[in-house]
């Protein structure tokens, strides 16, 4: 029997709720799920662990690790390089767990293209104004920013078709066993959180989304 993890590519709104939900997922099902940690060549901020927050390396062992294909996937922001290492992947695969990456739909499909069994889920709001009153109800962002953050959105809504499961945020502790549900009993999984299954809802958000992208409020 193969016991082998599974690569779960998790993509969304920013808004959509995906840092708490996968906080929630690694309390609840820690023996289950591992959240990937990133090389960087950024300094350790204070309170920040290596190995547990990032693995910190140099300029030069990063950019031979780009040399080696040691990545699963990699960028440079502001100055510094951030990275998925591959030895560190597949170490948690062998052990049995789910490695879940939370990355932008840009990635998604590199990452497919290195493991083509990986799950893609993709997770929203119920609607988009409910994705509008939650970046405008956190209190950090500026109408501007939300703004910012919802042509954003509607960007990335041309890209949902291109994942396995939607995963609508309703409430977290639901929505997490909906997420445990596809990762591991993928072939019984309710047929309804299938994308193909989803084209109404999703040519819905798409409206919804382009219409707050030119600024109509209605």
């Amino acid at each position: 029997m193969d016991n082998r993890g599974k690569i779960v590519i998790v993509s969304g709104f920013s808004g959509a709720g995906k840092g708490t939900l996968m906080k929630a997922l690694m309390q609840q099902y820690r023996n289950r799920y591992a959240l990937s940690v990133s090389a960087t060549t950024r300094a350790p901020r204070p309170g920040e662990s290596d190995g547990v927050d990032y693995f910190f390396v140099s300029r030069e062992r990063f950019e031979q690790m780009i040399e080696d294909d040691a990545l699963v996937e990699y960028a440079e922001y502001v100055g510094n390089y951030y990275g998925t290492p591959k030895a560190w992947v597949n170490e948690q695969l062998s052990a049995g767990k789910n490695v879940i990456l939370e990355i932008e739909i840009q990635g998604a499909k590199k990452i497919r293209e290195q493991f083509p069994d990986a799950i893609l889920l993709f997770v929203t709001a119920p609607d988009a104004m409910s994705l509008k009153s939650r970046l405008l109800g956190r209190g950090t962002e500026t109408e501007e920013a939300a703004a910012a953050r919802l042509r954003r959105a509607q960007e990335e809504s041309l890209g949902m078709d291109g994942y396995d499961y939607l995963v609508i945020n309703d409430t977290v502790e639901e929505c997490v066993g909906r997420i445990d549900k596809i990762v591991n009993d993928e072939q019984a999984v309710c047929e309804n959180c299938r994308m193909s299954a989803n084209t109404d809802y999703i040519n819905r958000m798409k409206t919804e989304l382009l219409s707050f992208a030119k600024g109509d409020e209605s």
